[in-house]
């Protein structure tokens, strides 16, 4: 693995309670969640680490201006403290699952060598998401106002052994937390400051040697790569190894916590001009093969994940307009081989690789669409499906008159994240929904 360390990290001054100043990551969020934030707190950390909606595009210069301005004019006024010594945080995560049970998943907030993606000796940082372009821009742009990384990265390590959970749960054990913060989302966030050298010793050497995946905050540790770039080219081109740019802050997730659970992302599609659900049925042909369902979309959900979710893939088909609903599975097994024989099995047998490169691009482009690509929404519930349905936009994506087909995906096995990865492969962009998620403004890294 590469280095960890303790870093001293900005943090709001009022403590234990935080709840009305931190808040989900930016990508989760749109302008209407923000004024929501705002309005409970004006100084919720949204206010900085999302001055320009939506956070999918880059926005004008002079919001990432003010974004900075007001950073600093909180360190200045005390709202914003850096602390006095180097610490990891333990940070721990409660919730209830759908049935109603309590799950907690645990990880420790530090700063890890910034290397570039890939396998490494040691260990290495790898990816396991495919990304776009704007979100890129956007965070380079308010890394660069701000001189400080704003949120932390979700990333995950093997832990096969345990070492690492079971040091987090001593050192939270029968100890009052520094931190608590609950967004009123059913999550209640707890968080340790650790500045014990034996015991930030231990959490190093229970990571030796493992490789860290990229759970969620693939564009933001992009950012830091690009960082490090523009700081070379900005002066003479050499960062020294411990400037502060060469670390990047992460909550370490091992997989062999309990409570590390993948949501689903499922896909609602629009724009196309031909579509019906007549022409999608006659058009699957050699494609796939349809299992009509009747009831409704928890119906059609409950359905598909009785399947087999590390056979072949399959996803859940539901049409807008009639409401008719269908199980599609390939009409041959490995469908994406002749295409993809290069990747690992476990990519190809992925519900979303099979959405985008079967369904999306062979049926609904060519059949559909003239060839033109596909306009997509990417929301994680069923609730959230069918707002799209009903012309809502949300944080996922939609509109009015947007909604044409969903398509219901299963949650990602995590242990197709891990395989795919480490075959040094890239899964299609929205295949995974760590939940909860990791919440921003509990700690930041300064980069100066």
């Amino acid at each position: 693995m590469p280095n960890v360390y303790p870093f001293k990290a900005v943090q709001f001054s009022p403590r234990p309670d935080l709840s009305t100043f931190v808040a989900p990551p930016y990508d989760v969020l749109d302008k209407a969640a923000k004024e929501r934030m705002l309005a409970k707190n004006p100084r919720n950390i949204v206010a900085i680490d999302l001055p320009h909606t939506p956070a999918k595009e880059l926005g004008p210069p002079e919001a990432y201006e003010t974004a900075a301005e007001m950073y600093r004019a909180w360190l200045a006024d005390g709202t914003l403290k850096r602390g006095d010594a180097p610490a990891m945080f333990a940070y721990r995560q409660t919730t209830k699952t759908p049935d109603g049970k309590t799950s907690q998943r645990s990880g420790m907030a530090c700063c890890v060598e910034t290397v570039p993606f890939g396998p490494r000796e040691g260990g290495g940082i790898l990816p396991h998401e495919e990304t776009f372009s704007g979100p890129k821009e956007d965070r380079f742009a308010l890394m660069k106002a701000t001189k400080s990384q704003l949120s932390p990265i979700f990333g995950l390590h093997a832990d096969e052994k345990g070492y690492a959970t079971k040091l987090l749960q001593k050192v939270m054990a029968d100890v009052k937390p520094d931190i608590t913060a609950d967004m009123g989302d059913g999550v209640r966030h707890e968080v340790w400051t650790i500045t014990d050298e034996q015991t930030i010793r231990a959490y190093q050497q229970a990571l030796a040697g493992e490789d860290v995946f990229i759970a969620d905050g693939h564009h933001r540790y992009n950012t830091a790569l690009n960082y490090i770039k523009h700081l070379q080219s900005e002066g003479s081109g050499v960062v020294s190894q411990d400037h502060p740019a060469r670390r990047c802050m992460m909550v370490l997730i091992g997989m062999s916590d309990p409570g590390l659970v993948i949501w689903p992302t499922h896909r609602v599609l629009g724009g196309m001009k031909d579509y019906s659900w007549d022409a999608l049925v006659k058009g699957a042909g050699s494609h796939l093969k349809l299992e009509l369902v009747s009831g409704t979309l928890a119906d059609l959900e409950k359905k598909l994940l009785e399947r087999d979710s590390k056979g072949e893939p399959c996803v859940g088909l539901y049409d807008f307009k009639s409401g008719k609903m269908a199980i599609a599975n390939a009409a041959g097994a490995d469908p994406l081989k002749a295409r993809f024989g290069s990747k690992p099995e476990a990519w190809r047998k992925l519900d979303v690789a099979f959405t985008q490169y079967v369904i999306v691009e062979e049926l609904c482009q060519k059949a559909m669409n003239g060839g033109d690509p596909v306009k997509w929404a990417f929301p994680h519930t069923l609730k959230e499906v069918e707002e799209i349905g009903r012309g809502a936009e949300t944080g996922a994506g939609g509109g009015s008159g947007f909604a044409q087909l969903a398509v219901i995906v299963r949650p990602t096995p995590l242990e197709a994240v891990r395989d795919v990865s480490r075959a040094n492969e890239l899964m299609p962009q929205k295949s995974t929904f760590f939940y909860p998620k990791i919440a921003t403004g509990l700690f930041v890294n300064p980069l100066e």
